[in-house]
């Protein structure tokens, strides 16, 4: 059974009282507890100060809640199979007298990313506003469970996250998590962000801490389809009620270009007119922007007989899979898709598994906004593209649907091309105007 002792080691008149935990027989540390006394009132019997005054009293008493306080979070430790060592001692002591403040806070990872859920509701968030949305809640505790079972029996420090650290961590996403390059480069970004964060606070990061690179890799396999492909789709035999109503979405959705939970909660107070214009407003969950789309011809020709009825994300990609196979959308192309797999004590974990697939096991609602995107690049600006489905720049748009810089200089260098035909044309309709006169 860990047993602690309190002790001094100092004979000057403000002695730092010391708290020495005995785990067992081959495990004893010792650290400050952040107090102090004369050792002319410290006995050394009882280890503890003298009941001699009423502020030996109330310091004995500290001591005491200290060392109830300490041997529970061993327990709790000792049940989550975490590293009992001087830091975590330190740590423990820290956080019992309240230490964690704006000015200094515990310098683990772990405690870290706590903190930033703890603080969710008044953290700054991407809109502008005040509050993490639950989506970022949901990655930063997938980040803790990640980082937990990363260091495994040790406590990694936030001052610890370099770039050997970084590689090592991505490294082990990769291999042995078979995470999606994207997710593992995600969660980089998010500890980095972490990081940041609490240095904030006053605690110590490494200096390599800019160096670690989280940059989003480019899209490598750009899947979308084609105006050809949507015509397919809609022309294809299907007797499925629910089949019938997924097609319904998935046409609404690549002719108006949002993302499957904004597409799936349209209803009819998202259409309206505005002067003279019908068009469908809606604010999108993820960016909290508000869109304005106009009612197409298309639109319109797909809606004749009213919105689709509702159904969930889950149901909608499980269908549209089976819209496209029936309307034979089997190119075999480069992709992945999710398995289940099982780890550990039969635990299961859903992973994408890269490989060739018939195109239709591909599809998700994602399709919708990068079909639109895709298909109308080079027909309207990116400036107009932008504001539908809501990307930040240019760049990002080019990025989303697999284009470069080439593509764009090859859009402006066609325009022109189009420009001097239309003059010639133009000037040569002139040419024969006038000669006619003649």
């Amino acid at each position: 059974m860990a047993t602690i002792k309190f002790l001094l080691q100092s004979k000057s008149k403000n002695a730092p009282i010391y708290l020495r935990l005995s785990v067992n027989r081959d495990l004893v540390i010792k650290r400050k507890t952040g107090l102090f006394i004369s050792p002319n009132n410290w006995s050394k019997n009882t280890g503890l100060p003298k009941q001699t005054s009423a502020s030996n009293k109330n310091l004995s008493t500290d001591l005491l809640d200290l060392s109830n306080d300490i041997i529970k979070r061993l327990n709790h430790a000792n049940t989550r199979g975490v590293l009992i060592n001087g830091d975590w001692l330190e740590n423990s002591i820290d956080l019992y007298f309240d230490r964690i403040t704006e000015h200094k806070q515990s310098d683990l990872i772990i405690d870290a990313i706590q903190d930033i859920i703890d603080n969710a509701e008044v953290r700054k968030n991407a809109k502008g506003g005040l509050g993490l949305s639950k989506s970022r809640i949901n990655a930063y505790n997938s980040l803790k469970k990640i980082i937990e079972e990363y260091q495994g029996l040790k406590q990694f420090k936030v001052k610890e996250v370099n770039v050997p650290f970084a590689k090592d961590f991505l490294r082990w996403l990769l291999k042995e998590k078979k995470y999606q390059k994207s997710y593992a480069i995600k969660k980089i970004a998010d500890l980095k962000t972490v990081c940041y964060d609490a240095e904030t606070n006053g605690v110590e990061v490494s200096p390599q801490l800019k160096k670690i690179d989280s940059t989003k890799p480019s899209n490598e396999n750009i899947i979308y389809l084609s105006p050809q492909e949507l015509e397919k789709i809609e022309k294809a035999n299907i007797t499925n009620e629910a089949l019938q109503n997924a097609r319904k979405w998935l046409l609404l959705g690549c002719n108006i270009g949002q993302r499957g939970g904004d597409l799936l909660n349209l209803n009819e107070n998202n259409f309206v007119t505005r002067n003279g214009l019908e068009v469908i407003e809606l604010k999108q969950q993820k960016t909290g922007k508000n869109v304005t789309i106009p009612v197409l011809e298309k639109t319109k020709e797909i809606l004749e007989d009213g919105l689709p009825y509702k159904i969930s994300i889950q149901k909608f990609n499980e269908y549209i899979k089976k819209v496209c196979e029936v309307a034979e959308i089997d190119e075999m192309i480069k992709g992945a898709v999710i398995e289940v797999t099982k780890e550990g004590k039969g635990n299961k974990f859903k992973r994408k598994k890269e490989g060739i697939y018939p195109k239709y096991d591909l599809i998700t609602s994602h399709i919708c906004r990068r079909s639109f995107a895709t298909n109308l690049y080079g027909v309207l600006s990116p400036a107009l593209i932008m504001q539908i489905t809501a990307h930040s720049t240019e760049k990002m748009l080019l990025n989303y649907i697999g284009k470069d810089s080439l593509d764009y200089a090859q859009q402006i260098a066609d325009f022109y091309i189009l420009r001097a035909q239309k003059e010639k044309k133009e000037s040569n309709l002139t040419v024969v105007k006038d000669a006619i006169n003649n």
